[in-house]
């Protein structure tokens, strides 16, 4: 299998030490594509390289697709804009995203300004361009392609920030990823047959448990099990892995037994540095 999914992190703005900030590597041979930049996502990245991807070592990391710019799936921007500069990436970071992409990346990139000047202009090694970022702020449908892959953006509703799933479709398989959002016809028809559906979750058990407020919030924005049982009974991808699980003390096979009440196809609750 020449394409694969590496789930660097499956987390959520919950500090679980066991699920880094969201972030995942589509691989295809030796070329990278990630997707959302959570906490910890350079140091997933290197031990993913440890065991087994070398692709996804530092200073290969170049090229980030962002789903919406929420602070968990956004917090690991920095280090990915400058660590692997340090580490040796010669060419600038080029990242896809949506409006508002390229505010936030212009203030990061001055918020750095004393770092990026010492490393250029003192005696450590450090090359010209690695630190910079190339960002194209993206609409809804084909935002990139090249030798190995097409992307397509996919519109998702996740409130009022513009927000994307994204299709990856290679010479030998179609991975979709979801983002953030509550359930979206338009994902579901794009991940209809797929190869694999990458997909967002929280527990209906864990749900019920919930201040009523909360409740609200996460019924408009996000996609309950038993609401994506549904949906994968419509789409019928090939493997449904969960991401970005809401669990409320729920465990993960409490989360599939809900999905499968709905579904019965083959479904895994994702783990970080898990390869699909």
């Amino acid at each position: 299998m020449n394409t694969k999914l590496v789930l660097l992190g499956s987390g959520t703005p919950n500090a679980d030490p066991e699920h880094s900030g969201p972030a995942v590597a589509v691989v295809v041979g030796e070329a990278v594509y990630l997707v959302d930049a959570g906490p910890g996502i350079v140091r997933q990245a290197a031990a993913a390289a440890d065991r087994g991807t070398p692709a996804l070592s530092p200073k290969h990391l170049a090229r980030v697709f962002l789903t919406h710019l929420h602070s968990d799936h956004t917090a690991g921007f920095p280090d990915l804009l400058l660590s692997p500069w340090v580490l040796g990436r010669e060419r600038p970071l080029e990242v896809y995203g949506p409006r508002g992409s390229r505010a936030m990346v212009d203030h990061i990139v001055n918020a750095y300004q004393a770092d990026i000047q010492e490393r250029l202009q003192g005696r450590q090694p450090a090359t010209d361009n690695g630190w910079r970022a190339e960002v194209f702020e993206v609409a809804a449908g084909r935002v990139y392609e090249d030798s190995r892959v097409r992307v397509d953006a996919i519109g998702v509703s996740h409130g009022h920030l513009p927000s994307f799933g994204f299709k990856f479709t290679s010479d030998d398989r179609t991975v979709v990823i979801s983002g953030d959002t509550a359930p979206t016809p338009a994902l579901t028809e794009t991940a209809r047959g797929c190869d694999l559906l990458l997909h967002e979750v929280y527990s209906r058990r864990g749900f019920a448990e919930q201040e009523p407020e909360w409740q609200e919030y996460h019924a408009a924005v996000h996609t309950s099990a038993s609401q994506l049982g549904e949906l994968a009974r419509e789409a019928r991808p090939k493997l449904l892995v969960l991401y970005h699980q809401l669990y409320w003390g729920a465990s993960d096979d409490e989360l599939l037994d809900e999905v499968r009440s709905r579904y019965d196809g083959e479904v895994k609750s994702g783990t970080d540095l898990e390869v699909y």
